[in-house]
């Protein structure tokens, strides 16, 4: 039952990576708790903290649920990711351009966004506990084999 603490301090970092940047524009910062995807890793950080302490405290196996909740926080934390980016980058492109026409000059270059510390953390800390839930999948097989008996005597 010590290896439930795994998925316990693997759901303690994604609960952590909820509060914590998860793109960076320039010295703007976006993604977290204040987003609905935020909210909703917080959301399975606590049931992946909770099912593997339930675990501990029962002795009860509970990875099939843990894998659930590990690939369901990896698609949100990953895919959220992705959509800010892609949303960071056209709204800095309408900003610039929207600034040339008013000044009547070149639009600015575009500031690419970059994946922040919250999106690293989130990324690593679901694919641990979706990791420990697939070792439901990988079972040690019993080892069928022929005892030789004299029955010649």
């Amino acid at each position: 039952m010590r290896a439930y603490y795994w998925p316990v301090t693997a759901g303690t970092l994604l609960a952590a990576s909820a509060f914590m940047p998860w793109i960076t524009v320039g010295n703007q910062q976006y993604g977290g708790v204040p987003d609905l995807a935020g909210i909703w890793v917080l959301g399975l950080a606590v049931a992946a903290v909770i099912l593997a302490s339930l675990s501990i405290a029962t002795r009860k196996n509970s990875r099939h649920p843990l894998l659930l909740v590990g690939l369901a926080a990896f698609g949100i934390v990953f895919l959220a990711e992705r959509l800010m980016v892609r949303t960071a980058t056209q709204q800095g492109w309408a900003v610039s351009q929207a600034q040339a026409i008013v000044q009547g000059g070149q639009a600015a270059t575009v500031i690419e966004p970059v994946m922040a510390t919250g999106a690293y953390v989130g990324l690593a800390a679901s694919t641990a506990i979706a990791l420990f839930g697939l070792t439901v999948v990988v079972k040690r097989a019993p080892r069928v084999h022929a005892e030789v008996t004299d029955d010649d005597v």
